[in-house]
């Protein structure tokens, strides 16, 4: 344990508290301290226990004050982490919708594409078609021909 001589309303005090915590404990004194001489100027001497019951009082005005406004930004910190949730949870949907509707349209392509080659072979074979039932023609008018 650790000895810290502190001055408080004019008077020395020698105050324990735990290693490493001197400086801590100097500094809340001193804000004790401004507080008090702040209250006694304002209020005037109306005596010292009084005042240390004021500047407690305020202090804890202080503190559940700090107190109420950490609650409220821890709930503020909950309602923007639900929030996010709720989008990250629409962006992975909206993600999946997207690639699904992409899958159907890769899969649509391929099949167009195939449907092409299957025409064109199609049209191919038609064209051979025709044009060997032109030369049959051909020939067998080109025959008739050379018999006259």
């Amino acid at each position: 344990m650790a000895n810290v001589n502190i001055k408080f309303n004019g008077k020395e005090f020698l105050l324990s508290c735990d290693d490493g915590q001197e400086e801590h404990l100097e500094e809340l004194s001193l804000h004790l301290n401004e507080k008090f001489n702040e209250l006694k100027n304002n209020l005037g001497n109306i005596g010292e226990n009084k005042l240390l019951l004021i500047t407690s009082i305020k202090i804890m005005d202080e503190y559940f004050e700090t107190r109420k406004k950490i609650d409220e930004k821890k709930q503020e910190l909950k309602n923007l982490s639900n929030k996010f949730r709720e989008l990250k949870s629409l962006v992975f949907d909206y993600k999946k919708e997207k690639e699904q509707e992409i899958d159907q349209l890769v899969n649509q392509q391929n099949n167009f594409k195939k449907e092409i080659e299957r025409n064109k072979e199609d049209y191919e074979k038609i064209i051979d078609d025709a044009a060997n039932q032109i030369e049959n023609f051909v020939q067998k008018i080109n025959s008739e021909n050379s018999i006259q």
